[in-house]
């Protein structure tokens, strides 16, 4: 039985990214497919100081029992969405190392042109000390996203579809 879990960005009710996220999970085959929350608390040394809030535990127990994370995040000047990287400096701060050595692929959907491309080199700086497996490509970046999905939420464009699919592939589920 295989495990993907999900990670979006954005969290927005209409969030492209969370489409994207969705039909990643959608074509990843898996057993077993979970959407991480993201509504945390703002990382804050204090709040820490009295334990981990039980959603950041949460999340980082999903990450440590998922065969693979895919993860789709929008761009925000330029960056990944202060929501990811405040979800990632919480799980750092977790016993164990959660994302060590896990599968990870990284996608984005964006409005402009380039379809996140900035987003997803930000997320890849921040994942380095994470020392997870992080995948190459090939690389998903949905421009327009507000057009890209049909209304089952898939992707129209099948260079795009194509894309996904070679790289979830290599997630080897």
């Amino acid at each position: 039985m295989t495990t993907v879990l999900g990670i979006s960005g954005s969290l927005r009710a209409a969030s492209t990214n969370t489409l994207l996220m969705r039909e990643a999970l959608r074509v990843s085959g898996a057993d077993t497919l979970i959407e991480a929350d993201l509504r945390l608390p703002l990382y804050d040394g204090d709040l820490e100081a009295d334990g981990l809030p039980v959603a950041v535990q949460t999340l980082a127990n999903q990450i440590t029992i998922a065969d693979a994370v895919v993860i789709a995040t929008p761009e925000y000047n330029k960056a990944l969405s202060g929501v990811l990287k405040n979800a990632l400096d919480w799980v750092s701060r977790t016993d164990g190392k959660p994302w060590a050595d896990k599968l990870v692929a990284i996608m984005s959907a964006a409005a402009g042109r380039a379809g996140g491309e900035r987003s997803q080199f930000s997320l890849r700086l921040c994942m380095v000390p994470f020392g997870a497996r992080v995948l190459t490509g090939p690389e998903v970046l949905v421009a327009a996203s507000h057009s890209a999905f049909d209304e089952d939420g898939r992707l129209i464009d099948e260079r795009y579809a194509k894309a996904l699919d070679g790289l979830v592939g290599q997630l080897g589920l």
